[in-house]
């Protein structure tokens, strides 16, 4: 049986082949929270507020309900698949500044834990 494994709550550092996963606006205006962080520490691009940006990934979370966030987890999802060489930290995207609660976004990460290169927060 596979070592399950958890996204730490702070990341400062990356091996080359991972990807920090971030919650973001999708004006690419990463001015706080994780957002902030990929793009002083992983390679976020301002104005870009969706998909790989250097080691980190924007998941937009900022726009809407939890429906609007969907179609982005899903597309995330698929990417992460088409990339086995990457492994995705994904952070509790959605549940700071965006104000959603852990129990409103992870179910939308369901099929992520069959992904084995997708590393997701404790609890979810």
């Amino acid at each position: 049986m596979a070592e399950q494994r958890f996204t730490p709550e702070y990341i400062t550092h990356l091996e080359p082949n991972e990807v920090f996963v971030f919650g973001s606006n999708l004006s690419g205006f990463h001015g706080g929270g994780a957002a902030a962080v990929a793009m002083k520490l992983f390679g976020a691009v301002w104005g870009q507020g969706v998909g790989l940006q250097g080691q980190s990934y924007g998941i937009p979370t900022m726009q809407g309900g939890v429906e609007t966030i969907k179609p982005y987890v899903d597309e995330f999802i698929a990417f992460a698949k088409s990339k086995p060489e990457l492994t995705f930290f994904v952070t509790r995207i959605g549940c700071g500044i965006a104000g959603f609660r852990d129990e409103e976004i992870a179910p939308l990460f369901a099929e992520a834990h069959n992904v084995d290169n997708i590393v997701l927060p404790q609890g979810w």
